[in-house]
């Protein structure tokens, strides 16, 4: 025979387990859940519970909240803004002279100079820079030049088919990572060298007979690591030509340098350079200083209304010549 004790409902109890355990005795004692200082106990401790959980989840979740917000958003933004700020832009008013072969004729009251980055010495950069004149430097990205002094580091399976009419130039595979290895030693070259920016040339192989089957997309993924390549190294980098992709690149890009566009008539696929106010570098070509002013007078109305900064010079780019339609 079991004798039950009478079990004393001590109303004073407030931690949870007390009460938990008042309560589990209840259906022998006949302790009253009713009572009102028990349900006063046992909704205090509800309330200091839920109210401490809530507070401490707030709190951690603000605080992490606030720090990781604040610390990445000001960390990218400012990165970003830093590195834009620092590379070199130039607008669509800047003005420009282009001189790849020869003794460069620093004289020119121009904004920007496009050189050679091989044969430039450093000491005529510093001179312009010196000048106030920002200085792009030019190599071919896209074919391999027999003279180069890095012409050994080619290998032979990425060298296509020639360039047409230019001596010792083969067309280059784009897709090849040693190319692409020896493309960014060139920027590297360029920053070493204090060039402001880069124009690397032959970006349109694709569209040309290189002896490689070159895709629309392998050239847009050649392209946008050539871009991204030289703003890693601080440099402004320019689509040359390669008016088929100017709406997939043009954000990649800080300018256009163009030749030809008015004699295959698309210029007019340049403009999203201008729409961005980004600048677009124009040349027409002639044989003869006599012929300047007829092509003058066929295309500067029209590069000036299009905003192009427009240049008249010869083939060889010797500076033997040249006319500017601004």
């Amino acid at each position: 025979m079991i004798i039950e004790k009478p079990f004393v409902c001590t109303t004073h109890l407030k931690p949870l387990a007390s009460i938990l355990m008042l309560c589990t005795a209840m259906t022998l004692t006949g302790c009253n859940l009713e009572d009102p200082v028990i349900t006063e106990n046992v909704n205090d401790v509800s309330d200091t519970v839920n109210s401490t959980d809530s507070t401490d989840s707030t709190d951690s979740t603000d605080s992490t909240d606030s720090t990781d917000s604040t610390d990445s958003t000001d960390s990218t933004d400012s990165t970003d803004s830093t590195s834009e700020e620092s590379r070199y832009q130039p607008e669509v008013s800047t003005t420009w002279q282009w001189q790849i072969s020869g003794t460069v004729n620093t004289d020119y009251d121009v904004d920007v100079y496009d050189i050679d980055l091989f044969d430039t010495h450093t000491s005529v950069i510093e001179e312009l820079q010196a000048d106030g004149k920002a200085v792009i430097c030019y190599f071919s990205a896209g074919s391999y030049e027999d003279w180069r002094e890095d012409e050994a580091d080619f290998p032979e399976e990425a060298l296509g088919k020639d360039l047409d009419g230019w001596d010792g130039e083969n067309w280059l595979d784009i897709t090849n990572e040693t190319v692409r290895k020896i493309m960014a030693a060139r920027m590297d070259l360029a920053a070493e060298k204090g060039c402001d920016g880069v124009e690397p040339d032959n970006v349109d192989g694709y569209s040309n007979k290189t002896g490689f089957d070159l895709s629309y997309d392998d050239q847009l993924d050649y392209n946008i690591f050539l871009a991204e390549a030289a703003h890693e190294r601080g440099l402004a980098v320019a689509l040359k030509n390669d008016v088929e992709q100017v709406d997939d690149l043009v954000d990649y890009f800080d300018f256009s340098i163009n030749e030809e566009c008015f004699e295959y008539d698309e210029c007019e696929t340049l403009e999203p350079f201008i729409e961005q106010g980004k600048p677009v570098f124009h040349t027409s070509y002639v044989d003869e200083e006599s012929e300047l002013s007829d092509k003058a007078g066929e295309i500067c109305t029209e590069a000036l209304a299009l905003q192009f900064r427009a240049l008249i010079l010869p083939w060889d780019l010797d500076d033997s010549f040249r006319y500017s339609c601004d």
